[in-house]
């Protein structure tokens, strides 16, 4: 090999590296870039208002001495007040009924969906589906229309007071379940059209009638998205904040400034202007949340991948 060669072959292996290392850098650039504007709105309107949040957990503010730190004394008071606890209570029982129902409606029609091969099976995802497109604000006030004890349909004919301290509850778990049946229905709907129908085929060679093939085969093959779909549903009931805020005015007595610990919070930071406490109460139903959601994941990680 002559002296040229050489040098030219030991230029072209220096020069190798740094081109494949330039290549690399450019990649990880524009991917970047293409996550560059969800970072930025997840620092800007989530990070940053937590963080905010937290700082006014930690604070207290009076007249006399102004605002100064007082670490956990917030999150004391919240722990120990008897209307806090009174709403997580609530909420609570609210899930362990509510959610069961709601989860059995989705997947429910999600079976009969999937099973059903004539042209009106896309009708009814579509018209499953259209509760969720409605906004809940406004599903709520047509809700609360309907509940009204003087100009309602239902009392009329039911002479039902919907909206009365014994019932309430039951009509708020009617307007959320109308709400998001329809999506959990979707999720697990989905879920079903990616099994493979081999299985079925063989199901009904040994003899299953579609009864069997929906409760043996196909739900317990999509578990995962059960889980899921439900995992979703306790994450929402426990922070139940929108139907009652709505509705209260049309009965106060019966959905109170404390019915739940987010409309309690609410209450306090906007009627009351108690925003350290309001914080402290937010992060304290974040906690029960968190915990809530990690006792579920733990006890259904034999069924799920989750």
């Amino acid at each position: 090999m002559t002296q040229v060669e050489t040098r030219s072959a030991a230029a072209t292996a220096v020069a190798g590296p740094p081109t494949k290392k330039r290549r690399h850098l450019r990649e990880a650039t524009t991917g970047w870039l293409f996550v560059l504007p969800f970072v930025v709105l997840l620092v800007a309107f989530l990070l940053l208002p937590m963080a905010y949040a937290l700082k006014l957990s930690l604070y207290r503010s009076t007249l006399i001495e102004g605002e100064h730190f007082a670490f956990l004394e917030n999150y004391t008071q919240a722990f120990k007040d008897p209307l806090v606890r009174e709403g997580v209570v609530r909420v609570i029982v609210f899930g362990l009924v509510q959610t069961p129902v709601m989860i059995g409606i989705a997947l429910l029609a999600a079976l009969l969906i999937d099973h059903a091969t004539s042209r009106f099976s896309r009708f009814f995802r579509l018209a499953a589906f259209v509760p969720y497109a409605v906004p809940v604000v406004i599903g709520t006030l047509m809700w609360g229309f309907l509940y009204s004890e003087n100009v309602g349909p239902f009392n009329s004919v039911l002479h039902i007071d919907f909206l009365s301290s014994d019932v309430v509850l039951a009509s708020l778990g009617n307007v959320v379940t109308w709400q998001w049946a329809g999506y959990n229905m979707i999720v697990l709907y989905a879920a079903l059209q990616g099994l493979p129908r081999e299985v079925y085929e063989s199901a009904r060679i040994d003899g299953a009638g579609p009864a069997q093939i929906a409760w043996r085969i196909k739900t317990p093959m999509i578990s995962s998205a059960i889980v899921l779909a439900t995992l979703f549903t306790i994450l929402g009931t426990l922070q139940f904040f929108t139907e009652p805020l709505i509705l209260q005015p049309l009965n106060p007595g019966s959905i109170t400034q404390h019915y739940t610990p987010n409309v309690y919070a609410f209450n306090q930071a906007f009627s009351f202007q108690q925003y350290n406490y309001s914080a402290a109460i937010s992060f304290l139903l974040g906690a029960v949340v968190f915990v809530g959601s990690y006792i579920f994941l733990f006890a259904t990680r034999k069924r799920s991948a989750l």
